[in-house]
């Protein structure tokens, strides 16, 4: 009579009863919430490195294209150096930033285009002719640049550029500019 009074009190009042044994049916043990701690701590991990990651990015789009732009103009200003390495550098980097069109024609306005001319009828070394010719080569992509290289007096400077035989890549650029001049109607004939 005891055993089914404390059943039904269980039952009623929904706890353990003091005398009964209780009996764990599931498999679940120590091991287990372990397992599951270091599996929550992996994802909550990833959760906050990708929150990390999108964040870096937004502020990376927000602030990296004011820092191209002064990016530009110290690559520019490298051209105005005496020094052929430092002008050589400029010219590198003026090349890599000429990617699309609006970033040519930006190089164009800051006087970059001006500037390689410079550069490339003064150079004394054959690295100096290939870097400044490799970044006017960047910027002739652009239609526009093109125009403004050809009103600063482009043609007669490329074509007074020494021929060389020791860098194939230096008659490879001047040719090359030289067509897209010609190809936009330019005459290159002076």
């Amino acid at each position: 009579m005891r055993a089914l009074a404390a059943q039904l009190n269980t039952f009623l009042f929904k706890r353990k009863p003091w005398n009964v044994q209780s009996r764990n049916f599931s498999s679940y043990n120590g091991k287990d919430e372990a397992y599951l701690e270091q599996e929550a701590e992996r994802k909550i991990g990833w959760l906050l490195k990708l929150i990390f990651a999108g964040t870096a990015s937004f502020v990376a789009y927000q602030f990296f294209p004011y820092m191209g732009d002064n990016l530009m103009h110290q690559s520019v200003s490298l051209l105005h150096v005496k020094d052929p390495l430092f002008k050589r550098m400029g010219a590198s980097r003026l090349a890599r930033f000429a990617i699309d069109d609006e970033r040519r024609m930006k190089i164009v306005e800051i006087g970059g285009a001006q500037e390689l001319l410079n550069m490339l009828g003064s150079a004394k070394d054959e690295r100096t002719l290939k870097e400044a010719l490799k970044a006017l080569s960047a910027l002739s992509k652009s239609d526009q640049a093109v125009g403004a290289l050809h009103h600063a007096g482009a043609i007669s400077v490329i074509k007074s550029t020494p021929d060389t035989f020791e860098d194939i890549e230096i008659g490879i650029y001047k040719s090359n500019l030289l067509k897209r001049f010609q190809d936009l109607r330019y005459d290159i004939s002076s």
